[in-house]
């Protein structure tokens, strides 16, 4: 089988997103434009990803320099999109086929993709197509009377019975790399805007008495490019939409799938119940039975079994032990690992801290820097000093300890298993296994006494 070279065109400067950011580094679903586009040339095992880049070309490459087999390619000046593709040519494997893709074409899908290439590998020139309502702006397929492709004319070339035409051209195209060479460096700029078309292959094509082949994709929006935030924002819709709709047949429960958003990877276990208005982002797992309530933010987290999750909660870079209840209004922070059935209540922060198992930490509480064992209850408003201005420092509270109310842990300092931290208590000296331990003030009272008063002006 002929090797598959993916070429992607993100040269484009995108000038109605009115951006300093070039338009393939725009986010949708948590991911740059173009990460979507090389991602889906992954899926389809191409033995080569070049990217043809111009307008914040080394933003680009900064940002994707950590992903494998991609190959860079600058186009200096935008002459149209067969001037991009000619900048690519000669890295191309001669023996393959070419897929041209487009970096701010971004849910594009394998699986369309996969018949195109097919057809290439059988010689053909192979187009992906689609119809539209309202076709304004694009360039519409033209078809001789037995149907058959003949050409494409750009929209500001056409008649207005061209116009009219409803299929357009999605400018995805693969055909075998011998072929597309010998037609790319044949085209002008003969035409309204001077530019490359890259889309004038067909016509050679049909010279050539090469065979054509249109596939019609069903999904817009899969072929839908970003050029403004409008359409960016309308692709968004759609991509949480198609999400929503995974975790659906999944297992999952959503009480409204239109206020979900997944900005990342979201995989879950069986019957896990999300409320509204919850954002998934980086990497997140899920496991049975979990339910989340509203407007919590997940992000880079592992949640187990049974867990639930109350609403207005911020998890990130922290895993949560089967059975454990979180909220509401609490933040776990990186580095955060609780055990199973794990209390964590209302206005509770943590920062790399390990929490044993059954362990409960209910109110008004900071825990960061902090080993707390099994069975160990912190009381409201308790805080680990952990940050010395130059240093942060560790608490270690062991098994069964209890901390009262209002407990200041002056780091570094150790509870033992077992000991009691009266409530009000400034700790900083470590406590014996079973030791209790006050440190507030011994009471005094005065009578009498009187409030000093401010003196009156003038």
């Amino acid at each position: 089988m002929q090797q598959l070279s993916v070429v992607i065109l993100a040269a484009g400067k995108g000038k109605r997103m009115a951006s300093d950011l070039p338009k393939v580094l725009h986010p949708l679903g948590g991911k740059p434009l173009l990460a979507h586009v090389l991602a889906t040339a992954g899926d389809l095992e191409a033995t080569a990803r070049l990217v043809v880049h111009g307008h914040g070309g080394e933003q680009v490459k900064t940002l994707f320099i950590h992903e494998r087999g991609v190959q860079w390619v600058e186009q200096a000046e935008q002459l149209g999109t067969g001037h991009a593709v000619a900048q690519a040519l000669p890295l191309l494997d001669a023996a393959g086929v070419t897929l041209v893709l487009y970096g701010d074409v971004p849910l594009i899908r394998a699986e369309t993709l996969r018949p195109l290439v097919a057809a290439a590998q059988q010689g053909k020139l192979a187009l992906l197509t689609v119809e539209l309502a309202d076709p304004g702006g694009y360039g519409r397929i033209v078809r001789n009377p037995q149907g058959q492709v003949c050409r494409i004319v750009e929209e500001k070339d056409a008649t207005a019975e061209e116009r009219c035409l409803r299929e357009i051209n999605t400018g995805i195209l693969a055909v075998a790399t011998t072929k597309l060479r010998g037609w790319v460096a044949q085209l002008n700029n003969n035409n309204a805007q001077g530019e490359y078309y890259l889309t004038d292959v067909v016509t050679l094509a049909v010279r050539d008495g090469v065979m054509i082949e249109a596939f019609t994709v069903a999904e817009p929006e899969q072929v839908l490019g970003v050029n403004d935030r409008g359409q960016l924002a309308q692709l968004e819709r759609f991509h949480q939409r198609r999400q929503a709709e995974r975790l659906m047949r999944e297992g999952a429960t959503l009480l409204d799938p239109a206020r979900v958003d997944v900005r990342g990877t979201l995989t879950t276990g069986k019957d896990v119940v999300i409320d509204v208005n919850v954002v998934f982002e980086g990497t997140v797992r899920l496991g049975d039975r979990v339910r989340i309530g509203s407007c919590c933010v997940l992000r880079d987290a592992i949640i187990g079994d049974d867990v639930e999750i109350l609403s207005h909660c911020r998890i990130e870079g922290a895993e949560v032990g089967a059975g454990s209840q979180i909220g509401p209004f609490a933040r776990l922070r990186p580095g955060s690992l609780l055990a199973a059935g794990v209390h964590i209540g209302n206005f509770v922060e943590t920062k790399k801290t390990r929490i044993g198992l059954g362990s409960k930490v209910n109110h008004l509480t900071y825990l960061g820097d902090a080993e707390i064992g099994a069975e160990v209850n912190v009381g409201a408003g308790t805080i680990t000093c952990n940050y010395d201005g130059a240093k942060k420092h560790q608490t270690v509270i062991g098994d069964r300890a209890f901390i009262g109310s209002n407990s200041s842990l002056v780091a570094p300092v150790r509870i033992g298993k077992g000991a009691t931290v009266g409530a009000g208590s400034s700790v900083s000296r470590d406590v014996p296994d079973g030791g209790l331990c006050l440190t507030r003030a011994p009471r005094r009272d005065i009578a009498n006494w009187r409030r000093p008063v401010k003196p009156k002006k003038g």
